[in-house]
């Protein structure tokens, strides 16, 4: 590989490397270019297991497929730096194929997930209701970058995020719906299956717009690819459905920029105090 050909340290393509022990464990570099503060992202971290399970399936010799979805238990925060990630090939079928992944720091677990792998559809959907939203972001959509009240939005490094001013009052010290638009692309390259897994945990705490402001950890998530993004901006719908004592909800309907649905993302996540 020439040296134009070596990617951005920054770049998503870079920082999903994985690398095969030879045993069904990888092992990856967690960069802070990609975390919120001190901590890994979590779309990040589920799109860097989604590509230790391919890698796995592709040196057993299995045939080419794609992420299907992502279902994640986040046990603990992992740090900056190495990370260990173990695989178990659960089942191989013609349609879909289960792969579990548990990252690994120091000995201990602090993600588990089940993969789920398959050919993602090329045709146009037969019936779709989804959230209307320009292509591209307006001139007065906000960039997200710097402090954030989680803490230093790295990501911005790597990627482009634009925020529409509109659902996000807490930007200007107003409350509001927790609902939140967003736009989203890599800065290096053109969006794919694992950059849309990330796409669907890219916005805010959508409780933000509540005044509950802080770090709001991910307990359990689920993500649904649906098809292979166009290139591109991503367009992110998040909702949420109801904010109960600690515990809320977010539902993130990302959409290409052909118009296709390509990522659905529901979490339960832990709301900071009012």
């Amino acid at each position: 590989m020439s040296a134009a050909e070596v990617p951005d340290p920054a770049s998503f393509e870079a920082a999903c490397a994985v690398r095969s022990l030879g045993d069904g464990t990888l092992t990856a570099d967690l960069r802070h270019e990609w975390s919120i503060g001190t901590h890994p992202h979590g779309g990040f971290l589920i799109a860097l297991m989604a590509r230790a399970a391919l890698a796995v399936l592709s040196e057993r010799g299995e045939p080419s497929t794609d992420p299907l979805a992502v279902s994640a238990e986040f046990l603990r925060p992992p740090a900056i730096g190495p990370a260990l990630l173990r695989t178990d090939i659960r089942k191989v079928g013609r349609r879909a194929t289960v792969v579990a992944v548990r990252l690994e720091q120091r000995g201990r677990s602090c993600v588990e997930a089940t993969v789920t792998t398959g050919r993602l559809p090329v045709r146009r959907a037969d019936w779709a209701d989804l959230p209307q939203m320009p292509v591209e972001p307006p001139p007065r959509a906000i960039h997200l970058a710097g402090e954030t009240s989680e803490g230093v939005f790295n990501l911005a490094k790597g990627c482009d995020v634009r925020i529409d001013p509109a659902t996000a009052g807490y930007l200007a010290g107003r409350s509001g719906d927790p609902r939140l638009r967003l736009w989203v692309k890599p800065r290096y390259s053109v969006p794919d299956t694992y950059f849309a897994l990330l796409a669907g945990d890219i916005n805010p705490p959508v409780v933000f717009n509540l005044g509950r402001m802080g770090w709001a950890p991910t307990a359990q998530l689920t993500a649904l690819v649906r098809a292979r993004p166009a290139p591109g901006w991503l367009r992110v719908q998040v909702d949420c459905r109801t904010v109960q004592e600690a515990w809320f909800d977010s539902d993130a309907t990302v959409i290409d920029s052909a118009g296709r649905l390509v990522c659905q993302a529901r979490q339960l996540a832990l709301a900071p105090a009012p």
